[in-house]
């Protein structure tokens, strides 16, 4: 069973790494629960999620000991980082993240993925590499399932932004499909490149 916890400010995209990560177990046929928690905040506020994959029936949605984080602020580290798991991964975005402690037994691994996506030109998709990057580190699912579960929910999100969006209304759904899975594509293909 992996179970993941994404944390950050609200408007960072981590409700939506969430679903990717949870959309990913499900194309690879895993048990799936997916927890979101945030406040009433649009952007700014706290927000996580939880993420558990499992190959058997998962009891409860709730996690107290991740074996995995994703930290994209200061405050998400400074609130999850002791509740990870002996053996367990943290992956951080470190242009958000100044102050790293690791404890003993656990793996933090830190990368600027908001100041790399920007200086590529995929702002806020930093949430994306990380994704990328935790994944390239432990393999929580197949390469196929990771990348369809990106493209797919990248899409998702695109369409809405086509429908609430007049200047978009030229795309059709078919070119809102191919933009977003490049950019995912670019995305993650970019988290790995900087192993």
């Amino acid at each position: 069973m992996t179970e993941i916890i994404c944390s950050g400010f609200g408007g960072q995209g981590v409700l939506v790494a969430g679903m990717i990560l949870a959309d990913a177990g499900m194309e690879d046929g895993k048990n799936v629960t997916w927890y979101p928690s945030y406040g009433s905040e649009m952007r700014g506020g706290t927000a996580n999620c939880s993420v558990t994959l499992s190959d058997e029936p998962i009891g409860s949605p709730l996690i107290t000991r991740p074996s995995a984080l994703i930290a994209l602020n200061q405050p998400s580290f400074d609130k999850f980082i002791d509740n990870v798991e002996e053996g367990g991964i943290v992956v951080v975005d470190t242009a958000m993240v100044p102050s790293l402690t690791e404890p003993e037994g656990v793996t933090v691994i830190g990368i600027p993925a908001t100041k790399m996506c920007e200086e590529a030109g995929l702002k806020g998709l930093g949430n994306i590499v990380l994704i990328g990057k935790l994944w390239a580190e432990t393999g929580f699912c197949s390469e196929e399932a990771l990348d369809g579960a990106s493209s797919k929910t990248v899409a998702t999100i695109a369409n809405v932004m086509v429908n609430l969006a007049p200047s978009f209304d030229a795309l059709t759904p078919a070119q809102v499909r191919s933009i977003a899975g490049l950019l995912a594509e670019d995305a993650i293909t970019f988290a790995q490149a900087r192993e």
